[in-house]
């Protein structure tokens, strides 16, 4: 077996020829590959928004797109998503300028079997797939379908060294993720730094970042100045947290580095760093530029790839897995082992969670600490979460809850008009009328006085 993941390595292959698609796809399949085989670029864009490859093989010549359209439009959705192009001999100074423009390489027909498998297997090495085995994402607890998207999002990008931009609400997991992305790239082995910017004064922020001026006559055996975060992360990752708090000085400071590589401590001489920058924002930095807070070169340094975290009330299905994850954290850390009863983790599933996941911990480890029983009870919850917890509506409710609402907006529009209101809704004069009285509505409420 070529990987030591958990999961096969999904390889999307691309030609119009038929017989090679097939020898393609039986020679990979061999090497216990995933395979999905496809005949034209736009059949490859939909399988690879279902399939989410780790690796495109398309052919250079297709008709209506091309190879090198391919490769471009692949580029634009899933940055970090490696590309192998095939060619005949004819066309190999058009492969080198794919190569040029980001292809991972390209292999010549007909193709040899183990030059294949050898660039298939650097390819995925680079992109960081065989080495993560899925550890890259341990900490971050899912099954939601909009959370593995971003999760395949972020794995794609982190064989790259592209700058990412998380955004999101306070407790959402910005951070973790950052972390995960730096667990799957080539630099994992070195170190990864995060600095909160909006946690100190911007004196000592400076500092922090990029080192503090050598004293003009240091004194013997004075201990070396601070090198700040760019050196202590060099080789590895730097997580610019709250970017948006990032005083202006700072943001030109800031600039200057990544346009550089390099960090001048004090204002002296540059030395060269070499770091992948992440940074994260809870804020839109997009109004910020609009009114002159945040500077829109520096934007676009550090916004090559966005990637948005949802909140928790986007990914309810998460949360009966992360209780049970903290649950199992606390009993880790304490010894002391609880449950909740089921009516409380309905309570807990159904709640607003305007604080996210970190909301969701504190409300758990709260509720281990105050539970005088081995069973949390849903009053203890209810209390957690301020008396009457928010509830989803049941699906009976939302539509009830619609239809009143739509019923009452049309009868505005036609100002009590009950047969003008059925005509635009459609509906027959007499089910108007059922469904005004199911609602408890009357057309005079509406009539203009």
């Amino acid at each position: 077996m070529n990987q030591t993941g958990k999961r096969k390595a999904r390889i999307l292959v691309v030609d119009d020829d038929p017989g090679l698609l097939r020898l393609l796809t039986i020679r990979l399949r061999a090497e216990n590959y995933d395979v999905e085989a496809v005949e034209s670029a736009a059949l490859a864009l939909a399988a690879a928004s279902r399939f989410r490859p780790d690796l495109v093989i398309t052919d250079l010549r297709m008709d209506q797109m091309d190879g090198i359209g391919l490769l471009k439009e692949l580029q634009n959705r899933w940055p970090g998503l490696k590309v192998i192009i095939l060619t005949a001999h004819g066309t190999i100074p058009d492969a080198v300028q794919a190569t040029q423009m980001g292809a991972f390489g390209f292999l010549t027909k007909p193709v040899d079997k183990q030059e294949l498998l050898d660039q298939v297997q650097r390819a995925l090495r680079i992109s960081g797939f065989g080495t993560s085995d899925e550890d890259w994402r341990a900490e971050i607890i899912t099954r939601s379908a909009v959370m593995e998207e971003k999760l395949a999002q972020a794995h794609m990008v982190a064989g790259t060294d592209a700058r990412v931009l998380l955004t999101g609400e306070g407790g959402t997991g910005k951070e973790m993720l950052a972390r995960a992305i730096h667990r799957a790239s080539p630099r994992r082995n070195k170190a990864f730094v995060a600095v909160n910017c909006s946690a100190v004064t911007e004196e000592l922020l400076d500092s922090e970042l990029f080192g503090a001026p050598q004293p003009a006559a240091a004194a013997p055996g004075a201990a070396r100045p601070q090198r700040g975060a760019f050196f202590a992360a060099d080789g590895g990752t730097l997580l610019l947290d709250a970017i948006a708090d990032l005083p202006m000085r700072l943001q030109v400071k800031l600039l200057r580095v990544l346009q550089e590589n390099a960090v001048r401590p004090g204002g002296g001489d540059p030395l060269p760093v070499n770091v992948r920058v992440i940074s994260s924002t809870q804020r839109d930095l997009q109004q910020l530029m609009t009114s002159g807070q945040f500077r829109e070169d520096l934007y676009y340094r550090l916004n090559v790839v966005h990637i948005e975290m949802p909140p928790l009330n986007r990914r309810r299905e998460d949360i009966p897995l992360l209780v049970a994850h903290f649950l199992a954290q606390i009993a880790r850390e304490s010894g002391v082992r609880k449950i909740y009863a089921p009516e409380a983790v309905e309570l807990l599933a159904t709640a607003d969670w305007s604080g996210n996941i970190r909301q969701l911990h504190n409300v758990v480890r709260q509720n281990v600490a105050l539970s005088q029983t081995p069973i949390i009870p849903a009053e203890l919850v209810q209390q957690s979460l301020g008396g009457t917890p928010g509830r989803l509506p049941s699906f009976d409710e939302a539509r009830d809850e619609f239809t009143r609402s739509y019923l009452s907006q049309i009868l505005q529009i036609t100002g009590g008009n009950v047969s003008q209101a059925a005509r635009l809704a459609k509906r027959n004069r007499t089910d108007f009328y059922k469904l005004l009285a199911r609602h408890q509505l009357t057309s005079e409420e509406f009539k203009q006085r």
